[in-house]
């Protein structure tokens, strides 16, 4: 066991998770540390970030499973205090990140691995120290700050996951068409995932303010679908009348039927997320799938072995590849603002928390 464990940590919790509470449902305390188990590594947390399914939970709008009074926050990089005394994969100093499904260590997602998410069925990272099966953690980058490596365990692997996850010919390629939507953490680790693979990308956005900074990330187009409500179609009269390869579909049924129309035939399009909402009349149905002819894929994050991977790219390309971090960063203390800047819409890059 390493010495200077702190007796105590903060950590908050969610005291309801159907709706009826609000962000009032986050409550923060102190709490008792206890030490690791045979099996654990215990960490010290210097940083975490916030995801879209982080302010739902609490909204009761989460479609899986969380317990009771559970400790929000998937992402997070922190220092290791002590491990137990059949860890073998860490020891006290090593600086890691979380995994978030703790149980998906390769291959495709089972049920089981589903049920292992931090934050929702496991108590997460939104405390000051914190203890994790030694499986569920990977040696975060070198090249980044602890606030930076916070931001991949969910956004950065799922857009990973989307671009190279899928086998055989369907992964990213130079010269190929990609398609992001919007400035959250996944669209824009898909758009520096994609430019890094060499493949062009068309971005949307609906703030004029951000175009710029789209453009600064690499993005060869950018479409405002305030002023194009029709973005599907302009963006296949990018593409030469083709349509784009990949499509990263983060919006869900709001914003599904352009990505159909942008899609080229054969191509794909990965669903990781709803952030538009659940429920449209303009949704498309199953059919589309067949009489457009592109293959309509979901994504849950992904495993470690993905995560590993895709630090080791990072770690090789840290420049290209350094998370975007919105420039309000919040303390601990301050996560309900955090939550509440995240729901406004108004960041560019991840909303993260800085934990002393």
């Amino acid at each position: 066991m390493a010495s200077q464990i702190p007796t105590t940590t903060k950590q908050w919790t969610i005291s309801s998770t159907d709706g009826s509470e609000g962000f009032n449902a986050l409550q923060l305390s102190e709490v008792d540390v206890t030490p690791p188990g045979d099996s654990q590594v215990l960490v010290k947390m210097e940083a975490a970030a916030l995801n879209y399914r982080d302010l739902i939970i609490p909204l009761g709008k989460y479609p899986f499973a969380a317990k009771k009074n559970v400790v929000p926050g998937s992402d997070g990089a922190g220092t290791v205090l002590a491990v137990g005394k059949h860890v073998t994969r860490f020891k006290p100093g090593d600086k890691v990140i979380t995994l978030f499904n703790q149980e998906h260590i390769g291959g495709p997602i089972s049920a089981a691995n589903n049920r292992s998410g931090l934050g929702g069925a496991l108590d997460g990272t939104f405390r000051a120290v914190a203890a994790f099966n030694e499986q569920g953690l990977v040696r975060r980058p070198d090249a980044l700050s602890a606030v930076e490596a916070a931001t991949l365990p969910c956004s950065a692997l799922t857009a990973w996951n989307a671009l190279h996850g899928q086998p055989g010919d369907g992964r990213v390629a130079a010269g190929q068409w990609v398609l992001t939507q919007g400035t959250g953490g996944v669209s824009i680790s898909a758009l520096q995932f994609a430019k890094a693979a060499g493949a062009r990308v068309i971005a949307t956005t609906g703030s004029k303010d951000k175009e710029a900074a789209l453009a600064r990330l690499g993005a060869d187009h950018v479409i405002n679908y305030k002023e194009t409500p029709e973005w599907g179609a302009r963006a296949r009269d990018m593409t030469g009348g083709v349509g784009v390869d990949h499509v990263v579909e983060v919006a869900g049924p709001t914003s599904m039927r352009q990505s159909i129309n942008a899609v080229k035939t054969a191509g794909v399009i990965t669903i990781v997320g709803f952030v538009g909402g659940t429920e449209d009349d303009r949704e498309p149905s199953f059919l589309e799938c067949l009489s457009n002819l592109f293959t309509a894929r979901g994504v849950l994050v992904g495993s470690r072995v993905q995560l590993e991977d895709m630090c080791r790219a990072i770690e090789a390309n840290p420049e290209r590849l350094r998370p975007v971090v919105d420039s309000k960063v919040f303390g601990l203390d301050h996560l309900k603002e955090a939550y509440e800047y995240l729901q406004s819409g108004k960041h560019f890059g991840k909303v993260c928390i800085k934990i002393d």
